[in-house]
């Protein structure tokens, strides 16, 4: 059985689909962003008076799409912890890999108990944010009965 799961501490979905959907032991998370949750207001942009971006902090988005998936997680039951694979898409890759990898050792101290991670470089993404993280967790099942 799935079950998709909408998390009210996280920024709504810019589309029609779920914060994540569980199957089994595991946790799909839909692409998250760094949106405020309370103001859907970008984190770290600057825009120009006639409403343009002109610039943005990949640190302060970093930390919020942190946040924002420890949100849906969990929402979901799960943890920071039960992360086993994280895909992150930066918009800049060359200006901004450094500042998000350091934020990332931050989180994750120890390779060795890190998530898998898979980085890539893209265009665009669909609202004006520099960083989206699609992630899978496990949850682990709660034994029943008496041992």
């Amino acid at each position: 059985m799935n079950t998709g799961i909408q998390a009210p501490g996280a920024p709504r979905p810019v589309g029609r689909y779920p914060h994540a959907r569980r199957v089994g032991e595991l946790l799909f998370l839909s692409g998250i962003g760094p949106r405020d949750p309370a103001t859907n207001a970008v984190p770290g942009n600057v825009q120009d008076a006639e409403g343009r971006l002109i610039g943005y902090d990949i640190e302060l988005q970093c930390r919020s799409v942190f946040a924002n998936v420890k949100a849906v997680l969990e929402a979901s039951g799960a943890r920071w912890q039960d992360l086993v694979d994280v895909t992150v898409y930066l918009t800049d890759m060359a200006r901004d890999f450094a500042a998000y990898n350091a934020v990332w050792a931050e989180y994750f101290p120890d390779p060795d108990d890190a998530p898998c991670r898979t980085t890539l470089g893209i265009s665009a993404l669909p609202t004006p944010i520099a960083i989206e993280l699609k992630c899978v967790a496990r949850i682990a099942t709660q034994a029943t009965g008496g041992e």
